[in-house]
């Protein structure tokens, strides 16, 4: 299956900050009962790759767990040789592109202006991650999608509630990377799996995003 297929229904990265290896898969199994398939550790949080390895053991064929806040090549590699195939950077490197392309993994680059975008793009990223995205709301992420190509898929990340979701999704996102919204160490899975199904049920409420040339959303 594609790294991108993991994602196509509930376009979800759920952002596991600060998770720990003895609680990532319990954690991980109530983000799949509410539908969110695709799964970030950040590199910051204790023992990452102890934790992604856990996910690529535990969790079925159709979804996807790797590494978040990846700021080089050899990040890319670790994570991959501990069975993880997403990607996910606060910002854009091409070395970290490239490695993650090579190994045929899912990479999401983070951008926030068009010249950082446009070099993601030609780099080979086909999915970005705006960040941080409440810097400059939804108007910023609509004037991109004016010269973006069509099948670049943007996802707004930080700063962004439940809430904020339909005036987003407007706004041309294709999916969302949440965090706090979602996990903190300190909340119990039955607070988990509220804060996320809460997420869930608003996103299945808005249409999806029609790229340019395919009809007003």
């Amino acid at each position: 299956m594609p790294p991108e297929a993991a994602s196509a229904d509930i376009p979800i990265v759920a952002i596991l900050r600060g998770v720990l290896p003895d609680q990532v898969v319990g954690v991980a199994n109530v983000l799949l009962e509410v539908g969110i398939r695709t799964i970030e550790v950040p590199l910051n949080s204790p023992d990452p790759f102890a934790s992604i390895a856990a996910l690529a053991r535990a969790l079925p064929a159709d979804c996807l767990a790797g590494a978040g806040t990846v700021l080089d090549p050899g990040d890319v590699r670790r994570t991959h040789e501990a069975g993880g195939r997403l990607v996910v950077s606060p910002n854009f490197d091409s070395g970290v592109v490239a490695a993650a392309l090579a190994l045929d993994m899912r990479v999401m680059p983070g951008i926030l202006t068009p010249t950082e975008a446009f070099a993601a793009v030609r780099a080979g990223a086909r999915q970005l991650k705006l960040f941080p995205a409440a810097a400059l709301g939804p108007a910023h992420l609509r004037a991109l999608r004016t010269v973006l190509p069509p099948e670049v898929e943007v996802f707004p990340v930080g700063g962004v509630a439940a809430g904020h979701i339909p005036e987003w999704r407007m706004a041309g996102a294709a999916g969302f990377g949440f965090g706090s919204e979602i996990f903190r160490p300190e909340y119990s899975l039955a607070q988990i799996r509220e804060r996320a199904l809460r997420i869930v049920e608003v996103l299945r409420d808005q249409k999806p995003y029609h790229k340019i040339g395919e009809g007003a959303p």
